[in-house]
């Protein structure tokens, strides 16, 4: 199959391509960039070369499958170009920034019977794998509540100017709690009935006062459990080593289930277990990517239909905060 990359705007898309590289059946056609700086950023880290035909050029040849990386912004445009043109998506989060175009993409996609994928990649870390395991066995009973933080720092040195423009971002909600939301619904099968209440202002990115950086919601299961989320960009620089990032507590009937990113293994807090029991974690068979392009071989739907559902969650919870600052 070949695959075609639309934009090197974020440095998430950098871990695909190499990805694509090692992937047997693949073919990279070709790399485009239409931003001479992140064109010109993307080949010295990659050692890749920008194409100079468009991206509507490109769509009408053989291709079977787009990698998407552009500005969040753009992003649902260039999904759903794809798409009508009959081509496979996997794209970097988030998908898009409106739920007309979720809305759209989900038509497109079931009409001309192409898949969609996501990195969604905490999926793949070794302590979900455990928690996937102890979830699905029922061990500690029913899920009763939820809590998650995924807070990121600002870092101006390094994030791009794009996202602080107006209508590039799509709100830190839609941005990072997507990760969380798509893992809830993995490992529990369950879903967000109702948001009870979602807020987001600004509090760190000082040099862009209309810039929301700060991201809570509360939101209701399909069970009556509840879940809580704060996915706001208030870490300090060493937020990938903290213990906050992408940290999850699942309270079930009868116990508690931990575990966070920086951590392989899983702590289960048990009814009638004195100590704690800290447990290794399971590495998955395949990994995001892999399971995408099962998909597409097999014909069937199962992560076009999760990435759906994620992505038209994280932009309903997004919805609410925004309301809610009108």
């Amino acid at each position: 199959m070949k695959i075609l990359f639309n934009g090197f705007q974020h440095g998430h898309v950098d871990l695909l391509y190499r990805q694509a590289l090692k992937m047997p059946g693949l073919e990279i056609a070709a790399c485009l960039e239409e931003d001479g700086r992140a064109a010109a950023a993307a080949g010295q880290r990659l050692g890749l070369k920008i194409d100079g035909d468009s991206y509507d050029t490109w769509l009408q040849r053989d291709i079977d499958i787009v990698v998407i990386g552009g500005k969040y912004g753009q992003r649902g445009q260039a999904v759903i170009k794809a798409l009508r043109a009959g081509k496979h998506v996997i794209s970097d989060k988030p998908l898009c920034t409106d739920i007309k175009e979720i809305n759209e993409i989900e038509k497109i996609s079931e009409e001309n019977c192409v898949k969609i994928g996501c990195m969604l990649d905490l999926r793949d870390l070794p302590c979900v794998g455990r928690a996937r395991e102890i979830l699905r066995e029922k061990r500690l009973g029913e899920v009763r509540s939820i809590s998650f933080t995924g807070q990121h720092c600002i870092d101006y040195g390094h994030r791009p100017a794009w996202y602080f423009e107006e209508g590039m971002h799509g709100g830190t909600i839609n941005d990072l709690a997507i990760h969380g939301i798509d893992l809830v619904r993995e490992l529990t099968s369950l879903e967000v009935e109702k948001v009870d209440g979602a807020r987001t202002w600004n509090s760190y990115a000082v040099k862009n006062p209309d810039f929301r950086d700060s991201a809570v919601f509360m939101a209701r299961l399909t069970n009556g459990a509840e879940l809580l989320a704060d996915v706001s960009y208030s870490a300090p620089s060493q937020v990938f080593s903290m213990p906050t990032y992408w940290n999850f507590k699942i309270w079930c009937e009868r116990g508690l289930l931990t575990f966070h990113y920086t951590d392989s293994r899983v702590t289960v807090y048990e009814e009638g277990v004195p100590e704690p029991q800290i447990l290794e974690g399971i590495l998955p068979e395949k990994g995001y990517f892999e399971r995408f392009i099962e998909e597409i071989m097999r014909n069937s739907d199962i992560v076009t239909r999760s990435v759906i559902e994620s992505t038209r969650t994280a932009l309903r919870i997004q919805s609410e905060a925004d309301a809610a600052m009108r």
